[in-house]
C-alpha cells in the first residue's frame, strides 16, 4: 500500500453533494409530459377465487384513462428464477395484498377514488399461514400448477407447497452421530423482516411505438428488470430500455419488478407515460421482506469439544409466491454451518408456500436466519459439555486450507485469528456486573461474483470520464471505482468524472448483489483504467519518440524526465485525433476462493425485573482485505452491525390470524434508531488474499450475520434465559426468567 495514493484513503462519495443538494434524480422525481398517475386495488382476502371484477363504474371517472384486471393480461408471469407471479391475479388470490386490478389516472387523488369503485365478488378458499403446517399431505395445495412452472431448480413429479428441497452433504452424518458422545437438538425460529429503506418501490415507465419502453425505476439491477419484463410481455429484451436513477437505500430489496411490467402495460393501453409509487403501508403489505424461518439443529460431539456430526433442516416461508429469489432459493443458508472442521454434515432446506406476503432477498440472505441457530447452537453444545464457548469454537475452526461444511476447499480463512481478536477487543473475559453478559459468534463470506463493463475515456480537454451501468444502492460503488481510476492513471480524485449509462450502452451488468461491487464492478474499473493508462504511454511514446519505460505519469500528463518533455492527456488526444478509451469487462461467476471472516462480542445487561435487554457494547473484528476506501468500509460494516441489532431485538412483521399485516407502518414496525446505538468498537484486519482489485474483499454482508447470535448467547450469559426465536424481546425474557 506503501505506493498507493488514493487507494486507502478516505473519500466521501462522490454523489454526495448532489443527493444533500436534492440534485440526484431518484425514479419518484421523473416526470414525463402527460404523465399518469398507477393505482392498484389490492386483494382484501389471503386465499380465494375471483369470481367477478366490474370495473364499468371505475372507467366513467373523469380523468381515468385505463383499467386492467388479470384477463388482460392472462398468462405473464413473472419472477427473478421461479416464474409463478402473475402481474395481476388471474383467478385465484393467494395473500393479503395481492394485486387484482390497476387504474392509470391523470392524478393520485382520481386513481384511488376509481379504485373504491371497482366491485370484486370472492369466493373463499381455506389459507394455509404456518409453513410446517402447508408440508403436511392433508394441507390446501396452493399453487396445482406449480409443477409446469418455469425456472424450477429440480423437477417435481407431483405438486406441492414446497416447491424448492435442496441438500448438502459431507462425509456419513449417522455415523458421525454413533461415535458421538453427546447430542444436542433445538429448534430456532427467525421472523420476517422488512428491509426498511428510506425510498419506497417507483417507476416511471413510458411504451414505445415498437412495443418497447423507456423506463426509470428503482432498481439496483437494470439488466435484470429488462429480461424479467421483456420474459413475461414476450418482448426483445433489447427494446427496453432502463434508465439510471439513483436508489434511496436497497438491502437487498429492490430487485423484484413486477410492478414495472405492470406499468408497461398500462402505458400501451393508455398512450400515456405512467408513474407508480408504492405508499409504505403498501411496501408493508406487499414487499419483498426478510424470510422467516425454521431452523432445526442435531449436532453430535466429543467429550473433548470436538463436533463429529451437524444436521440442519431449514424451513423457509416462502409467503404466495417464490418469485423473489434471484437464485430460487437463499445463497446464504447452506453456508452458515459456519467456518468449521465438521466432518458430517447434512444440511436440508425446504421452500415453501404459505398464503402470505412474497419473501425475496435481504442483506445476508439465508446466513442471518442460520448464523443465529447454528451459533446459538454452538454455545448450547458448549454448556452441555461444560466448555466456555469460545473455547468450543477454538477446537472446531477452519484454517487455511480446511474444508467447510459443505466441501468446498478455502484457501484462505482466518478464522481463529479473527476469533481471537474480537475476545481480546472487547474485554471478553474481563470481570462483569450483575445481570451483564457476553456472548460471542463468528461467521463467514465467500466473495461472490458477476459480470460488468466499465469505461474509461479522455476527451481532447483532458477531462477523464469512468462510465458504467452499474447502480449504486448506497455503499459507494462509483466512490470506489472512481478511486481506482485516478490511482491507475495518477490523477486527482476530482479530476474523474463519473457516468452512469443505461441499458442500451452496455452489453451485461448482473448488478449490485452479495457484497460483489468492489470485486466485479471495482474490476471491471480497474481493467478499464489500466487498458487507458497503455494506451496514453503508448500514444506519448509514439509522439515523444521515446521507449515505453521511460515514461512517468503524473498530474493528468506523461513526463520524460532526461528530455524534459511533457505532454498532458488532452494533448495526447488531440495528437491521436480521437479520445482515448479503455474499456474494461470483468466475468467471473464463482465464489471464492477466499473468505471474509466475522467474529463479534455483545455485552448486554438485562432488567430482571422487566425482561428488557440493553446491548451496551458490541465489538465487531474483521479479517478482510485491502481497504479501498476506509470511510465507506466502516460505513457498511456500522450499518450492518445496526442492523443485525434490529433483527435481533426488535424488528418483526407480525401478520394476525386472518393472514393480515398488522405492523403496517414504522409507527408499529420498529427499527434502531441513534438511542439504540451502543459503544461500537472495530478491528480490522487487512490480508492481501482478496479477489477484489488490490486484494481487496466484501465486506458489505459480514457484520449483520453473527449479531443476532451473539447478543441472545449474551442474553444468556447475563442472566441464564436462552431465547431461541427471534426478536429477543423482554417479554420473551421475562418469560424465559420466570420458567428457567
Amino acid at each position: 500500500m506503501a505506493d498507493k495514493k488514493i487507494v486507502g484513503m478516505a473519500t466521501p462519495r462522490v454523489e454526495g453533494e448532489d443527493k444533500v443538494a436534492g440534485k440526484a434524480v431518484y425514479a419518484v422525481d421523473v416526470t414525463l409530459p402527460g404523465m399518469l398517475w398507477v393505482k392498484v386495488l389490492r386483494s382484501p382476502i389471503p386465499h380465494g377465487r375471483i369470481k367477478r371484477i366490474d370495473v364499468s363504474k371505475a372507467l366513467k371517472v373523469p380523468g381515468v384513462k385505463a383499467v386492467i384486471t388479470g384477463k388482460d393480461v392472462a398468462g405473464s408471469k413473472i419472477g427473478k428464477k421461479i416464474i409463478d407471479m402473475s402481474i395481476l391475479a388471474e383467478g385465484v388470490v393467494r395473500f393479503i395484498g395481492e394485486k387484482v386490478a390497476a387504474v392509470a389516472a391523470e392524478s393520485e387523488e382520481i386513481g384511488e377514488q376509481s379504485l373504491g369503485l371497482i366491485e370484486v365478488e370472492y369466493e373463499d378458499l381455506e389459507p394455509v399461514f404456518d409453513p410446517l403446517e402447508s408440508m403436511k399431505p392433508s394441507a390446501p395445495l396452493l399453487h396445482p400448477d406449480v409443477v409446469s412452472y418455469s425456472g424450477l431448480i429440480h423437477k417435481m413429479e407431483t405438486p406441492s407447497n414446497v416447491m424448492v428441497r435442496l441438500s448438502w452433504k459431507k462425509g456419513d452424518i449417522e455415523e458421525g452421530f454413533r461415535n458421538s458422545d453427546f447430542i444436542v437438538e433445538n429448534t430456532f425460529q427467525t421472523p420476517r423482516v422488512h428491509q426498511a429503506y428510506i425510498e419506497s418501490h417507483s417507476c416511471v415507465v413510458k411504451a414505445n411505438p415498437d412495443g418497447g419502453a423507456e423506463i426509470w425505476a428503482s432498481t439496483k439491477s437494470p439488466f435484470a428488470l429488462r429480461d424479467q419484463v421483456a420474459n413475461a410481455l414476450k418482448l426483445s429484451p433489447e427494446k427496453l430500455v432502463a434508465h439510471p436513477c439513483y436508489i434511496g437505500g436497497d438491502f437487498g430489496g429492490k430487485g423484484d419488478h413486477n410492478d414495472i411490467a405492470l406499468c408497461c402495460v398500462l402505458s400501451k393501453k393508455s398512450g400515456h407515460p405512467v408513474k407508480m409509487v408504492m405508499d409504505y403501508d403498501e411496501e408493508f403489505l406487499a414487499g419483498n421482506p426478510r424470510h422467516a424461518s425454521v431452523v432445526k439443529i442435531k449436532t453430535g460431539v466429543k467429550e473433548n469439544g470436538f463436533i463429529v456430526a451437524q444436521h440442519i433442516n431449514y424451513v423457509f416461508d416462502s409467503g404466495a409466491y417464490a418469485s423473489y429469489r434471484p437464485q430460487g432459493f437463499l445463497v446464504g443458508a447452506h453456508d452458515a454451518a459456519g467456518p468449521y472442521r465438521f466432518p458430517n454434515v447434512l444440511i436440508e432446506e425446504n421452500y415453501v408456500y404459505t398464503n402470505k406476503v412474497p419473501s425475496g432477498y435481504m442483506r445476508a440472505p439465508g446466513h442471518t436466519q442460520g448464523f443465529f441457530a447454528t451459533e446459538s447452537q454452538m454455545n448450547l453444545v458448549a454448556k452441555k459439555l461444560g466448555l466456555d464457548p469460545a473455547e468450543l469454537r477454538k477446537r472446531n475452526l477452519m484454517h487455511d486450507g480446511d474444508q467447510l461444511p459443505t466441501g468446498e476447499t478455502v484457501a484462505h480463512i482466518k478464522a481463529e485469528e479473527t476469533l481471537k481478536k474480537a475476545l481480546e477487543e472487547s474485554g471478553y473475559y474481563a470481570p462483569k456486573a450483575k445481570n451483564v453478559g457476553r456472548g460471542c459468534a463468528v461467521a463467514q463470506w465467500l466473495s461472490k461474483g458477476g459480470e460488468s463493463y466499465a469505461f474509461v475515456k479522455i476527451n481532447e480537454g483532458g477531462t477523464v470520464t469512468l462510465s458504467s451501468a452499474v447502480m449504486d444502492v448506497g455503499p459507494g460503488a462509483y466512490t470506489v471505482m472512481r478511486q481506482i481510476a485516478a490511482e491507475e492513471l495518477k490523477i486527482p480524485l476530482e479530476s474523474v468524472n463519473v457516468e452512469m449509462l443505461d441499458t442500451s450502452r452496455v452489453v451485461k451488468d448482473t448488478g449490485v448483489r452479495g457484497s460483489s461491487s468492489t470485486r466485479v464492478h471495482g474490476s471491471a474499473a480497474y481493467e478499464a483504467a489500466k487498458k487507458a493508462r497503455e494506451e496514453i504511454i503508448k500514444t506519448a511514446a509514439e509522439y515523444m519518440r521515446v521507449p515505453p519505460d521511460q515514461l512517468i505519469l503524473h498530474n493528468g500528463g506523461v513526463t520524460h524526465a532526461r528530455a524534459e518533455r511533457r505532454m498532458t492527456f488532452g494533448d495526447l488526444a488531440k495528437a491521436k485525433g480521437s479520445p482515448i478509451i479503455g474499456e474494461g469487462h470483468y466475468n467471473n461467476m464463482a465464489d471464492g476462493p477466499e473468505t471474509s471472516m466475522v467474529a463479534q462480542v455483545a455485552e448486554v445487561e438485562v432488567d430482571q425485573e422487566t425482561g428488557e435487554v440493553k446491548v451496551k457494547r458490541l465489538t465487531t473484528a474483521h479479517n478482510t482485505g485491502t481497504v479501498i476506501n476506509p470511510l465507506t468500509h466502516q460505513g457498511q460494516i456500522e450499518g450492518g452491525v445496526v442492523m443485525g441489532m434490529g433483527y435481533a431485538q426488535m424488528e418483526e412483521i407480525t401478520i394476525d390470524e386472518g393472514g393480515k399485516i398488522a405492523t403496517a407502518n414504522f409507527g408499529d414496525y420498529k427499527i434502531p434508531t441513534i438511542r439504540d446505538i451502543p459503544v461500537l468498537r472495530t478491528a480490522v484486519t487487512q490480508s492481501i488474499a482478496g479477489s477484489g482489485p488490490y486484494n481487496s474483499m466484501s465486506i458489505g454482508e459480514t457484520a449483520i450475520m453473527p449479531t443476532a447470535a451473539a447478543i441472545a448467547n449474551a442474553v444468556e450469559d447475563a442472566v441464564g434465559a436462552r431465547i431461541k426465536s427471534l426478536p429477543i424481546t423482554a417479554e420473551k425474557v421475562l418469560q424465559a426468567l420466570k420458567t428457567k
